[in-house]
Order: C-alpha cells, then sequence, then structure tokens
C-alpha cells in the first residue's frame, strides 16, 4: 500500500508524470474547514493508506501550519510527517510530484519523508523577474533593489539550491553567464505570469544543456506573493526519470529513528524531527585489556568531546548527496 502524499494547495499538485504516479490529496484551507471535517478527512488518509506526508511550504500562511499541528496532537498519530520545504510554488509542485512518483515504489514512509530534503537539493527553481524590489525570500544586494525600479530592467533569479541572481539585458556584460544550472540531465518546466519573455527557453535551455522539450503549466496562484511580483516567468529544472530518483533515494544509507523507530535518511527523522542518534565510537584498542569498566568510561569520555568527535556515516553511495543532508 502506497504512502499518502497529501498538500496544502492544489497549486502544488502537477499533471501525474505517468499513469503510474499516485494523485496527492489535496487539504483544504483551515477558513474553509472546520477543525472536526480536517480530523475526518486525515482520519480517512490513516485508514486508507496507513502513512500520510504532509508538505506544506514554509512560506504557507501560519494559520496552515497550526491546523496541521492540531490535527496531529488531537489525533495523537505517529503515522503523520509535516514536511516543510523552502522552495518556491513550482519547485515545490515538482518535489510533490517526486515524492508520488516515489511513493509508487518499495520505500518505507519514513524514508520517502525524510527524502524531500534530499530530493529539494537537486531541484533548480527560479524565476525571471521583471522587478526585485519586493523580493524578500532570495538575498538581493541594494544594488540591485535599486536597479529594479529602472525601466525595462530584468533579473534572473535561483532561488536553490543555491540562490544566485544576475541582471538580464542591455548594460549586463558577462554577469548573465553567472547563473549556474545543473550538471546532471534535467527536464523544465515553465510557469509563465505577466512578463513577456522567452528567456527561460531561449538562453536557459542551451546553456543548462536540457533536452527535449520545454513543458508549460499554469502559474501557481501564490507566486507572485513568493517572488514579489507579478512579472515574471517561474521555470524549474529537475530530475524527470523514476529510475534515477529511485537510485538516489537508495543509493543513501538508511537508519532508524532512536525515537520514533522509523527508518530515515540523512540525519533527521521525517515523521518526528528527531536528529540522528550520534553513531557510537569505536572502542580504543588501549582499553579492552582495562576491562568494560575502562570501556564505559573511554566512551563517555568521547561523548564529552562532543559532535566532532564523533563520525556519521550516509555510505558510500550517498556521498554526492551528503550536502543536500546537512
Amino acid at each position: 500500500m502506497p504512502t499518502a502524499i497529501a498538500v496544502t494547495s492544489a497549486d502544488l499538485v502537477l499533471p501525474a508524470a505517468d499513469p503510474g504516479t499516485p494523485q496527492a490529496a489535496v487539504l483544504p484551507p483551515p477558513e474553509t474547514r472546520p477543525l472536526d471535517a480536517s480530523l475526518a478527512d486525515m482520519q480517512q488518509l490513516l485508514a486508507r493508506y496507513g502513512h500520510v506526508v504532509v508538505v506544506c511550504p514554509t512560506a504557507a500562511p501560519a494559520a496552515v501550519e497550526h491546523r496541521l499541528h492540531a490535527v496531529r496532537a488531537l489525533l495523537e498519530s505517529d503515522r503523520i510527517a509535516l514536511v516543510r520545504t523552502d522552495l518556491p510554488p513550482l519547485g515545490a509542485a515538482v518535489l510533490v510530484r517526486q515524492l508520488r512518483q516515489l511513493a509508487g515504489c518499495d520505500f518505507s514512509p519514513g524514508v520517502l519523508a525524510s527524502a524531500a530534503r534530499l530530493l529539494a537539493h537537486y531541484i533548480y527553481a527560479g524565476a525571471v523577474l521583471g522587478s526585485v524590489s519586493r523580493l524578500d525570500r532570495v538575498p538581493v544586494s541594494l544594488g540591485s533593489h535599486l536597479k529594479g525600479w529602472l525601466p525595462g530592467a530584468h533579473f534572473a533569479v535561483l532561488a536553490g539550491p543555491t540562490p544566485q541572481m544576475v541582471r538580464l539585458g542591455a548594460g549586463s556584460g558577462s554577469a548573465e553567464e553567472a547563473l549556474a544550472g545543473p550538471e546532471f540531465a534535467t527536464e523544465l518546466l515553465l510557469a509563465r505570469g505577466q512578463l513577456q519573455t522567452d528567456w527561460p527557453v531561449t538562453t536557459l535551455v542551451p546553456r543548462w544543456r536540457i533536452p527535449g522539450p520545454v513543458h508549460e503549466v499554469p502559474l501557481p496562484a501564490s507566486s507572485p506573493g513568493w517572488w514579489g511580483t507579478g512579472k515574471l516567468v517561474e521555470f524549474a529544472a529537475y530530475l524527470p526519470d523514476l529510475p534515477v530518483l529511485h537510485q538516489l533515494v537508495s543509493s543513501v544509507r538508511r537508519e532508524t529513528c532512536h525515537w520514533c523507530g522509523m527508518e530515515l535518511i540523512g540525519d533527521r527523522c521525517g515523521f518526528c524531527a528527531a536528529p540522528l542518534a550520534p553513531a557510537a565510537p569505536p572502542p580504543d584498542p588501549g582499553t579492552r585489556a582495562l576491562g568494560p569498566g575502562a570501556q564505559t568510561g573511554a566512551q563517555a569520555g568521547a561523548q564529552a568531546l562532543g559532535p566532532g568527535a564523533q563520525a556519521r556515516a550516509l555510505g558510500p553511495g550517498g556521498r554526492a548527496a551528503r550536502a543536500a543532508l546537512p
């Protein structure tokens, strides 16, 4: 039985990548649904799927997060994972679709929930903006803010995995070359707002060596608020193939949460958010001859040295993804 993927907005549900991609459950906003109805909705999902992974953007209204925490607390359920993401709306929708793809595989609910942080590192989410004067979710220099008021000024902004911003058009010089892209094969998804530009197609696609057609979807309703302007074209480059996603997640070493017992990858449980317990240091060969009491004292001394003295391994296959799992 696949784990249910739930979202807090219909904007986070993209068309299925293939007929085997499960659908996502859309949780109505708190202002349109009383608490008892939200409880009933979640109970139905738990009864049908066993576990539920809810993706909630950090930019969502505070009332949405409060409702989710209230539902989980009242149900007293440890089978509900609340996954927060800093990705912009289109990138968050891509992340949700990737989780939906993986939900149909053989991954446990705990691995699926904790995989969201890993997958987000491989989504290049950004936008072309007509102004950055109201952009507050990506670092913007004072000079860029001032240039954002100039007529005809356009900016290419990358929100993740590493925030970047370049000015496009006349006078931008070679700065346009600085927008770094993925070093692996991706597809590009576009959502057009009120800005009239084909820069993502004419410049970004060849520069990032993106093969195949560019897919377009309607602009998420929350995008103008996230980017600070309706004059934008939002884009996201991502890994589209399920076998690649499956291999990426499978390559990371799995651990068991010491608090709730769920499987996880990385250093944090996707269900209870407990950090991974530090690995016990190997016994000092010099203490073996002194007996068990000396070994216990040596272990206590190693713990007193702090996290720097304790190793944590993600496994050989997870080295490339280690940066995505701080």
